[in-house]
């Protein structure tokens, strides 16, 4: 699936993601600054996250939790190798059931079985196309 989109549609378009697939764990393929961290608080919101969400950059994971479920928000850019996963308890999230959305994912695609692939690609300031995999 290709959707091409004004960032003022985010939100139809994370609606529109959410419905495509049966996975929880997103894994999205996007050069710096194309709006990972954009779509996945429309993501978040559209499954009832109230709360403002942002990037974990520093912090590697962020949660978030409704009273039906529990999202993490990774940023692995700064992990350096797969010690480093294990080292934030990767496994337990991957066991958890939760949403989860993970920006830089090269390093943890190895460890996972099911998830669906978001590539971002920049067509202008405004314009995104998002291939779905």
């Amino acid at each position: 699936m290709n959707i091409t989109y004004h960032i003022d549609d985010i939100d139809q378009v994370a609606r529109q993601i959410l419905s495509q697939t049966s996975n929880k764990v997103f894994l999205l393929d996007a050069p710096m600054g194309s709006g990972k961290t954009t779509l996945i608080n429309a993501m978040c919101k559209q499954l009832g996250i109230k709360e403002v969400t942002s990037s974990p950059t520093f912090s590697i994971v962020n949660e978030y939790k409704t009273d039906k479920l529990t999202v993490y928000h990774f940023d692995l850019y700064r992990i350096k190798d797969k010690t480093e996963l294990f080292d934030i308890g990767i496994e337990e999230y991957l066991d958890s059931n939760a949403y989860l959305f993970i920006e830089w994912p090269d390093l943890l695609t190895p460890y996972l079985e099911q998830f669906t692939t978001v590539k971002i690609e920049i067509i202008d300031s405004d314009l995104r196309k998002i291939s779905l995999n």
